[in-house]
């Protein structure tokens, strides 16, 4: 099974299209956790409290790039696939050769096993054809990102008044030999969005629905395939729970935002 269908049977028997990014932020984690790794303790109190709202778990690579973050990540992933739930490993790869290649073992059994992987296009089709290649393996290519920066170069007109973020849609597009290739575009730039789903027929995964303040009805009408797709939230749910008295109300309040946000994407799909 491929992962778009994969996902598909998840979004299906979870009916959501919510991904939940687990993004443990040394600095935000709340001081009741007394753990060996606190990042795993979190993201398993957060995986408990989000599962039954979860069509997927996106970790940002970026907050366990030390020794026990890496272990961390691996207890995390396997914990998630433990419920059922599929893992999108955010880590934005871009390289060449071997680079690429040994980046794209995060995908395998005996590495990460992560479901799926965000990747950078910007040198072209060779540094994304190991994660290609693995026909199982979902692969969200950067194309039109929310951050407020994007458009300094995804705006730019490339010929025909055609934006480059819609001539790297097209091209991975094309590119796509075994259906198992998906884009990033943002929640921020609803514009795009639309242009972008008028452009191409593949999954994308939305970021930018909730601390960022992007547009959910776009990100719904806009974001999904054929009903597969997903809308990403990361701190507007996990540090929901800021605030709270005690560690129980802290993951109450965060399986009560996840819940909140599949109700509302529910209610736009």
């Amino acid at each position: 099974m491929g992962f778009f269908e994969a996902l598909d049977a998840r979004i299906g028997a979870a009916d959501s299209v919510v991904s939940v990014g687990l993004d443990p932020d040394p600095r935000r984690l709340p001081s009741f956790l007394d753990a060996e790794l606190p990042r795993w303790a979190f993201n398993r109190r957060i995986i408990d409290a989000t599962h039954e709202h979860a069509a997927c778990y996106k970790p940002n690579a970026a907050f366990y790039e030390d020794p026990d973050g890496w272990r961390a990540l691996a207890e995390t992933v396997a914990y998630a696939h433990g419920k059922g739930v599929p893992v999108l490993l955010d880590a934005k790869r871009g390289d060449i050769g071997n680079t690429a290649r040994q980046y794209a073992t995060a995908l395998d059994p005996a590495g990460l096993d992560a479901d799926a992987i965000t990747v950078n296009p910007y040198m072209g089709r060779d540094t994304l054809e190991p994660y290609l290649s693995r026909s199982g393996k979902g692969v969200f290519v950067l194309c039109r990102t929310s951050n407020s920066g994007g458009a300094d170069f995804q705006n730019l007109d490339v010929g025909n008044d055609k934006p480059l973020y819609q001539y790297v849609a097209e091209r991975c597009a094309a590119w796509d030999e075994h259906d198992n290739v998906g884009l990033v575009v943002g929640a921020t730039a609803p514009e795009e969005l639309e242009r972008l789903r008028d452009a191409v027929d593949r999954p994308f995964l939305v970021p930018g629905v909730g601390a960022q303040g992007g547009d959910a009805e776009a990100a719904v009408e806009y974001g999904l395939a054929d009903g597969v797709g997903l809308v990403n939230s990361s701190r507007g749910i996990i540090f929901a729970g800021e605030g709270a008295d005690d560690e129980r109300a802290y993951f109450r309040a965060v399986g009560d935002a996840a819940k909140k946000l599949k109700r509302r994407l529910n209610e736009l799909r």
